[in-house]
């Protein structure tokens, strides 16, 4: 495996080790991961935020990044009651929300674009949660508008340019509907500003990655979506997360 280019071969020589069942299937995941699969398609699984998530061939795999995301949900609006994953992928965003705020009954959504994605998030999403197939907000039931506490949206932000010059593991093997963000990296972004405020309660707050460099465009984004703008950084998990806060009146 280090000579196929694994960083980490030894530590992910342990991972299968422990994943395969029978010397057979040890042998095809090590092939596997050798032509460059990404090791969570070939384990079936990825950490996040200290759970298990199923991650299915096909799936965006979440990215430790996206960790801080959830934590800064989580501390800003301990009190959520409505939570929307939206481009929710295998759903790690909202599994990782529901099991961090306090309490029961949160009412959970989640929506993907891709059904492959939408499968594997039912896998991963908490019994009571819906989880729906369509473009953004247009599977949300309209009963959701003005009600939302948390809206995080992963959505793409690679400009298109870009998206060639990402590993193999990701532009192969991952999606590209959740990898290309037009041509800077921003057009899914606008989209969900634009209609986020109409969606969130008074005192909800939207939630999404971006890069450094394009923090400044994202933040005029949300505040044309009429939402009053923020960002955080966390330099430990090299992560941007732009916050957009709906005005309490």
């Amino acid at each position: 495996m280090r000579e196929a280019g694994c960083v980490f071969a030894e530590d992910e020589a342990e991972l299968l080790l422990s994943a395969a069942r029978t010397p057979a299937e040890l042998t095809a995941m090590v092939e596997r991961r050798a032509c460059g699969h990404p090791l969570e398609h070939v384990v079936g699984w990825a950490e996040f935020c200290g759970l298990r998530i199923a991650v299915e061939p096909g799936v965006f795999v979440p990215r430790r990044r996206t960790e801080f995301l959830v934590r800064r949900a989580a501390s800003t609006r301990p009190d959520a009651g409505v939570v929307v994953d939206l481009c929710c992928g295998s759903g790690a965003v909202g599994a990782a929300l529901a099991a961090a705020l306090p309490g029961t009954g949160v009412e959970l959504y989640a929506s993907d674009v891709e059904p492959v994605a939408v499968r594997c998030a039912r896998r991963n999403l908490p019994r009571g949660a819906r989880v729906l197939e369509g473009d953004l907000f247009e599977p949300l039931p309209g009963g959701l508008r003005g009600r939302v506490d948390i809206l995080a949206a992963n959505v793409p932000y690679v400009p298109t340019e870009e998206v060639g010059l990402l590993p193999a593991e990701a532009r192969v093997h991952e999606p590209l509907v959740a990898l290309d963000g037009g041509t800077d990296g921003l057009d899914v972004l606008r989209r969900v500003t634009a209609k986020a405020g109409g969606w969130l309660a008074p005192g909800g707050i939207l939630l999404f990655e971006t890069s450094e460099h394009q923090a400044p465009d994202a933040l005029a984004a949300v505040a044309d979506g009429g939402l009053v703008p923020g960002a955080d950084r966390c330099d430990e998990r090299y992560a941007t997360v732009v916050v957009g806060t709906k005005p309490a009146c």
